[in-house]
């Protein structure tokens, strides 16, 4: 401890992030920033090129931040693992991803262990930040490392602290949002907080890895939950002609006891549609059904069928079917203003419309081109089309998936044959706009 106290005090210290995405990026950043020495590894040495060339790969991190870091002298980037020598602490940010039976992916953080055990030094601290079942730091991440000669308690600090990143999100910054740690055991616990407060205005440190892991658990499964139950109420609403929007917007005006949720055609992003099943997983281990949790993932898995359906609705309304239409999906993102189509729910809408012979189309300014997509493999790549008065006219429909604050959707309206808006973002009452 004294010597790590010390190597920060003279800004000696050296941290190594591996996983140049959406979490880790902006993390090594950050500690570079705070004028630690950095080196972001990623095996993808497309992604480390740009870097080197001060190119961000993610649109809301802006390439004059990645240029100044690396003219700092404190950030480097490297697709080799042998940078992860000589380093005092080294912070896995991997995808978790599920296998096609939505079961736990760990082979990104079984593959980045194993990095780090060719190439830590005694004396390392580890942290896992990526989401995942409780037990996987010590089941997992520990016996992979001990193979190497590297064991918690002598030689080695181990500890998990979940990311908490929420891309775009102008009120809250990684520096901003408290983060929580917890340790192997009490030594790797107060090395990992010693080290996240030179970052983050608040850090807080809990029992062990498994509430760590758990925590974060929770917060996604939170709002799987609360999503589910709005998209499930919008349904039931819908059939009774009331709109969802409004008995929300009243419901919110009590001042205790509701939180607002919003309904949309799906759940999308790395978080929520994932992580819950990380939970359920672990949870049959212990002859424990999930149903609530289950559940909700139905719900909110069904959504996109709802919302073609509700598509079919008002094509009907021109004469024509769903079988044959030209439809213009506004937004392939997961969530507005960002440039991550990752478990997008408007992929499985496309991959629907695609399966009844329409024609589809899309315009996503932060997405300008579509390069396919592995959960859908028949889905071919394509460019975002111009939203034009052509495009606009050629569509038999447009729907609204994604709400990108750079479109103005009330003007579009104007211009569309026929309208779905699945976001409220259309203010005005037109005879050929449609709710889903």
């Amino acid at each position: 401890m004294l010597q790590w106290q010390e190597k920060l005090a003279n800004r000696s210290l050296k941290v190594g992030v591996m996983g140049m995405g959406y979490v880790g990026l902006p993390l090594g950043l950050l500690f570079a920033e705070k004028g630690l020495r950095v080196v972001g590894v990623d095996p993808d040495e497309r992604r480390i090129q740009a870097l080197k060339k001060g190119n961000s790969p993610i649109r809301h991190i802006k390439n004059a931040r990645v240029k100044a870091a690396l003219s700092s002298g404190f950030f480097q980037a490297s697709s080799d693992q042998k940078s992860l020598r000589d380093l005092d602490a080294i912070l896995i940010c991997v995808p978790t991803p599920l296998t096609k039976q939505r079961d736990p992916d760990l082979s990104y953080v079984e593959s980045a262990a194993e990095w780090v055990a060719n190439n830590a030094q005694a004396g390392c601290l580890v942290v896992l930040e990526s989401t995942t079942y409780p037990g996987t730091t010590r089941d997992i991440v520990a016996p992979i490392l001990q193979k190497a000669g590297l064991h918690v308690g002598s030689n080695l600090f181990l500890a998990y602290s979940p990311e908490r990143e929420d891309p775009n999100n102008a009120k809250f910054s990684t520096a901003s949002i408290p983060k929580v740690v917890g340790g192997m055991d009490a030594a790797s616990g107060q090395l990992a907080t010693l080290l996240y407060e030179q970052i983050v205005t608040q850090v807080i440190p809990v029992a062990s890895a498994e509430v760590a892991e758990a925590a974060k658990l929770v917060e996604n499964i939170f709002r799987s939950v609360n999503i589910a139950m709005v998209n499930e109420l919008k349904i039931v609403f819908d059939r009774m002609g009331i709109d969802i929007w409004d008995v929300i917007n009243a419901a919110k005006t009590k001042p205790f006891g509701f939180m607002p949720f919003y309904p949309g055609p799906g759940l999308g992003g790395h978080c929520i549609p994932i992580d819950p099943f990380y939970l359920t997983w672990k949870a049959r281990e212990f002859d424990i059904s999930t149903k609530f949790i289950e559940l909700a993932g139905e719900v909110n898995t069904n959504m996109p069928y709802y919302v073609v359906s509700k598509l079919q609705d008002a094509l009907g309304t021109n004469g024509r079917s769903l079988r044959g239409s030209r439809i213009l999906l506004m937004g392939l993102a997961y969530k507005r203003d960002v440039d991550d189509f990752r478990e997008s729910p408007t992929l499985k809408i496309m991959d629907i419309l695609e399966r009844n012979n329409c024609q589809v189309d899309y315009h996503d300014s932060y997405i300008p081109q579509f390069p396919g997509d592995p959960h859908f493999p028949k889905l071919k790549p394509r460019k975002s089309r111009p939203l034009t008065q052509k495009t606009i006219n050629d569509a038999d429909a447009v729907l609204i998936c994604t709400d990108h604050s750079n479109v103005d959707y009330d003007a579009l309206s104007e211009r569309a044959n026929i309208i779905v808006d699945t976001r409220n973002v259309i203010s005005a009452t037109r005879k050929n706009l449609f709710r889903a």
